[in-house]
Parts: structure tokens; C-alpha cells; sequence
């Protein structure tokens, strides 16, 4: 998972492998340069309806193609995370929504292309449209026990802390 470089990003030199602390890590042995794989940052809104219904995304791509997500994607490194959060939100549910308080912070190790931490805010819709947009599939609102397949196990353990019980691995 992650990007391992095999030769310093700073200066060209091949790395060597040395302790740091608990870990070993790759470092390179001219200018010190440590390799540090950390997780994404990745963010999201938890929408609900009137209803506690909540909104989620049918993803169109792998990984977990044909599964449910809460409207959520990576973080530019420009971004501010709660902008972050209404982007993504935007471009796969087209629903614009006021980003509310902290709903949950969660890592995330079974997506195969990076480990992540998600920011899960909660939102009010304050405007758009309703639709299956950027790489979502379909969208809609889900009672809370009557919840597709989800796709992400720290997705899991968020809506299941939501409906008050855990929601079995997949």
C-alpha cells in the first residue's frame, strides 16, 4: 500500500533501509532524507434526511465497485478539510450542504490503494440537486437498519455506532 521510494526524492541517492525508533525505515545515507509512509487524509459528510435517513454513494470504480459509501474522497494537499469534505459531497451527490460538527475520525487500512484517516463531518443540505454524479453510480438516502452493503470497514463502524450495534465485515 502507499508509494515505497527506492531512491531519495530530494537528492537521487538509493535508500537504505535503517532504524528509527520502533520501525526501520528507508533513509538516505547522503543528505538524511527519512521516508515517513503516512496515511491520506481523506474526508466526508454524513448527511440525513428528515427522515435519519442517510445519504450514501454506489461506487462506479474499483475498488469496491457496486458497493456503498458516505460521500467521501482524499484531501488536495491545498485543501482545507472541510472544504475538502463539501467537494466531495458535491461532486458525487450534487447536494451543497453546510458543514456541521465533527462526526467521527476513523483509519482506514482495507482500501488497497493507501491507507487513509477519514474526517467524517456532518452536513445540512442547504441546496442542488439530487444525483449520481463524478464516481458514484446512485445515490439515496437509507434508513439506518435497512443499510446496503458498505464498503469500507471504517465506514462500517461509523454507521454502526450510528444505529447503535456493529455492522458485520463483509
Amino acid at each position: 500500500m502507499g508509494r515505497n521510494f527506492k531512491y531519495c526524492p530530494l537528492c537521487g541517492v538509493p535508500l537504505i533501509q535503517s532504524a528509527d525508533g520502533e520501525r526501520i525505515r528507508n533513509r538516505c545515507p547522503d543528505c538524511d532524507f527519512v521516508h515517513y509512509r503516512n496515511p491520506l487524509p481523506a474526508a466526508g459528510v454524513l448527511v440525513r434526511d428528515a427522515e435519519e435517513r442517510v445519504l450514501l454513494v454506489k461506487r462506479r470504480y474499483q475498488p469496491f465497485r457496486g458497493m456503498w459509501v458516505v460521500p467521501s474522497g482524499y484531501v488536495e494537499e491545498d485543501e482545507d478539510i472541510r472544504v475538502a469534505a463539501a467537494r466531495e459531497l458535491r461532486e458525487e451527490t450534487g447536494i451543497e450542504a453546510d458543514i456541521g460538527p465533527l462526526q467521527a475520525v476513523e483509519s482506514c487500512f482495507d482500501d488497497p490503494r493507501a491507507v487513509s484517516v477519514l474526517i467524517l463531518f456532518e452536513g445540512r443540505v442547504k441546496g442542488g440537486k439530487l444525483r449520481a454524479g463524478d464516481d458514484a453510480e446512485e445515490v439515496g438516502f437509507f434508513p439506518l437498519p435497512e443499510l446496503p452493503e458498505i464498503a469500507f470497514s471504517c465506514q462500517r463502524r461509523i454507521l454502526g455506532r450510528l444505529r447503535g450495534k456493529s455492522i458485520p465485515e463483509p
